[in-house]
C-alpha cells in the first residue's frame, strides 16, 4: 500500500481516569467479541488478538477476566455496533465506531463532539467508501517473499505486503482476518505480533493546517472521552 498505518487512537495518558476509560473500553469491547464468537481464545482469533492487544497496553487480568465471565454467563449488556461518518476540520473524513447499549444517546453525543469542533456528521457511507476496511498484522521477519507464499498457499487474499527494517507488516481484507493469522501460524509457528489490527485506512489523505489542526485535536479529544467510542480513524495529516 505504500503508507504507514494509524495505531488505534487510545487516550493512554497517565491519570487514573484515563486508565479506567481505555479499560473500561477493552472490557466492553472483549464482552462483545467473546459473546459473539465465544469465550475461547483458540477458536475466537478475533478475542485472541484482542487479548492479546489489550495486555499490551497494560490492562489488568482481572479486567479481561470479568468481561470474559460476564459473557460466559450469557446475560448483560445488550451492546451493538454504531459507526458515524463526517468530515472533519480541514474537510478531512472521519470515521467513529461506538459498542452502545443506547444508539439515540450515542449519536446525540458524537454529534455535539463534531458540532464543537465546527464539523459535520454526514450519512451511513458518505466517508466509508474512501477508506479500505483492512486487516493488519505486523511481526519481525525479513523474508517477505515467504510470507507471501505461505499466505497464496492458504488461499489468503492478499492486499498488499510490506517489508521494512525486519518488519513485515501484512493488509489483507478484514473479513479475512482469522485466515490470515491461521496461515501465518501455521507457515512460521507462534508469532508475536506488533500490530494485530482491523482498521479502516483512508485511500488518500487530507492536508491539515493551521488553526484545523486545534480543532482537529480538539474533536478527536472530545470523541476519545465519550465511553460509547472505541476507535476513531480519519484521513488528516496535520502540516507544520
Amino acid at each position: 500500500m505504500g503508507r504507514a498505518f494509524q495505531n488505534r487512537k487510545e487516550s493512554m495518558a497517565k491519570t487514573a481516569d484515563a486508565k479506567t476509560k481505555v479499560y473500561s473500553k477493552y472490557g466492553r469491547e472483549i464482552y462483545v467479541c467473546a459473546k459473539a464468537g465465544g469465550i475461547d481464545p483458540e477458536g475466537n482469533l478475533a478475542l485472541r488478538g484482542l487479548i492479546e492487544r489489550a495486555k499490551k497496553d497494560q490492562v489488568p487480568s482481572h479486567v479481561i477476566d470479568k468481561a470474559l465471565d460476564k459473557a460466559k454467563g450469557g446475560g448483560g449488556e445488550d451492546y451493538s455496533l454504531a459507526r458515524y461518518e463526517g468530515f472533519g476540520p480541514g474537510s478531512c473524513m472521519v470515521i467513529v465506531e461506538c459498542l452502545t447499549d443506547n444508539p439515540n444517546r450515542t449519536f446525540g453525543d458524537v454529534r455535539a463532539c463534531f458540532n464543537k469542533a465546527k464539523s459535520k456528521l454526514g450519512t451511513p457511507g458518505s466517508v466509508s467508501h474512501m477508506f479500505d476496511h483492512c486487516a493488519i498484522l505486523a511481526f519481525e521477519g525479513g523474508d517477505e517473499e515467504a510470507v507471501l507464499e505461505a499466505l497464496m498457499e492458504a488461499d489468503v487474499d492478499v492486499t498488499d505486503i510490506e517489508s521494512e527494517t525486519d518488519r513485515i507488516t501484512v493488509f489483507a481484507p478484514h473479513t479475512e482476518y482469522a485466515k490470515t493469522k491461521q496461515a501465518l501460524a501455521e507457515a512460521f509457528g507462534e508469532l508475536e505480533f506488533e500490530a494485530d489490527e482491523i482498521q479502516f485506512l483512508p485511500q488518500t489523505t487530507t492536508p491539515v493546517a493551521g488553526d484545523d489542526v486545534a480543532m482537529l485535536d480538539k474533536l478527536l479529544a472530545t470523541l476519545n472521552d465519550l465511553d460509547d467510542v472505541q476507535n476513531i480513524y480519519h484521513s488528516a495529516e496535520p502540516q507544520d
